[in-house]
This record gives structure tokens, C-alpha cells and sequence, in this order.
């Protein structure tokens, strides 16, 4: 059975890119040009994944993101977004949002996150991991994180260098490193450059 993919956002030309590129992935798109549309066909296609853009009409992807959550809390959800805005990530994820890929869309790199999430719900099907979002977080995700950073366990890595290693948003992985630190599941070490605010480094508590 071919996995479906729902794309929800009111540009037309989105629209036709990412049937473009799951036609070319083997993939069922399914499209809604806003948010009642998008909650009716998940109920009816119970799609594999979701991608949802922030400004909709009627109705935002944030509410967009809630809707779908009360329906299903573990199926992949990456927003499609302009915002560079940490606090609308956090928003996104507070949510229930998994990831992020930032507009215009680049083929490679929505190809990459969809196959990140693909892989991540089987290992979490497959595994009987209880999913279910908390303060915002889903455990696939801080899984994946941990599991990246515990391959190393003494290393410090930036936000950067684990986004790039997961393919996970440089937002989502802020996000989760900041719950991460709430919960003293990470030591936070700062590297100062010559210009600039230092950077967080993180290291996973053994």
C-alpha cells in the first residue's frame, strides 16, 4: 500500500510541487486547501504523514496542528512555514507539530524530513512505544535526539550539528534541547567566538 501523504495549504503551486514530488516518490498526495477540508480527509484517508502550511485561511496551522492532534497523536505533522520565528516554532510544537521545512520548498530537503518522520513512526510502531505528546513533545522525536546524541556520549554538539545529524529542524531540535534541559536529561556548556552571544553546546547526561 502506497503511503499518503496530505498536504494542507492554500497555495496552489505547493499544491502541485508536492504532488509533483510524491508522484515521483511512489506517494499518494492527498491536498486540502484549508484546515476543515484537511481535518475531514485525514478522518477519511488516515494519511501517513502531514504537511501543513502556518497562514491558512479561516482557520491557522496552529489550530490546524491542535485540530489533528485531538484525532490522531501519532502521525507525523511538519509544518510548512516562511517564520524563522523561534516562538512560533515552540508554539507549533507546544502544538503537537513534529518538524518543520521552511518555504520556498526545496525537493531534496522535504524529501529528507518525510522520510526522517517515516522512519521514526515505524521504529515507534514497530517498538509499541506509547507516543502520546507531553508539554509539547513527543517521544519519537526526543528519542531520535537522544539517540543521536548517546553516540557520543561526551561530546558537546550545537544545535546545528545535531539538526544536520538527525534532519530534524535547527527550531524543532531548540525546542527539545530546551525541555531536555528542563528535565537535566543535558549538561549545557557555552562556546565563545569572537563576535556574538556564546553558543549553547549540549551533552547528554549518561
Amino acid at each position: 500500500m502506497s503511503t499518503k501523504i496530505l498536504v494542507i495549504d492554500d497555495d496552489v503551486e505547493i499544491l502541485f510541487a508536492m504532488t509533483a514530488i510524491c508522484e515521483y516518490k511512489g506517494w499518494l498526495s492527498i491536498t486540502a486547501t484549508n484546515v476543515l477540508e484537511g481535518v475531514e480527509k485525514f478522518k477519511r484517508y488516515n494519511p501517513d504523514l502531514v504537511l501543513m502550511d502556518y497562514h491558512l485561511p479561516i482557520v491557522n496551522g496552529i489550530e490546524g496542528v491542535k485540530k489533528l492532534r485531538k484525532i490522531n497523536t501519532k502521525v507525523p505533522i511538519i509544518v510548512l512555514t516562511v517564520e524563522e520565528d523561534q516562538e512560533v516554532a515552540d508554539d507549533f510544537i507546544l502544538a503537537g507539530a513534529s518538524d518543520f521545512a521552511l518555504k520556498p520548498i526545496k525537493a531534496p530537503d522535504i524529501i529528507s524530513r518525510i522520510n526522517v518522520h517515516l522512519k521514526m513512526k515505524d521504529t515507534i510502531t514497530s517498538s509499541n512505544i506509547d507516543d502520546e505528546y507531553f508539554k509539547g513533545i513527543s517521544t519519537e522525536t526526543l528519542r531520535t535526539i537522544e539517540l543521536y546524541m548517546d553516540k557520543n556520549s561526551n561530546k558537546y554538539y550545537s544545535i546545528n550539528e545535531i539538526a544536520k545529524g538527525t534532519g530534524l529542524a535547527y527550531q524543532t531540535v531548540h525546542r527539545y534541547l530546551q525541555h531536555m534541559e528542563t528535565e537535566n536529561k543535558v549538561q549545557v556548556d557555552y562556546k565563545y567566538g569572537k563576535v556574538g552571544r556564546p553558543q549553547k553546546r549540549f551533552k547528554i547526561n549518561g
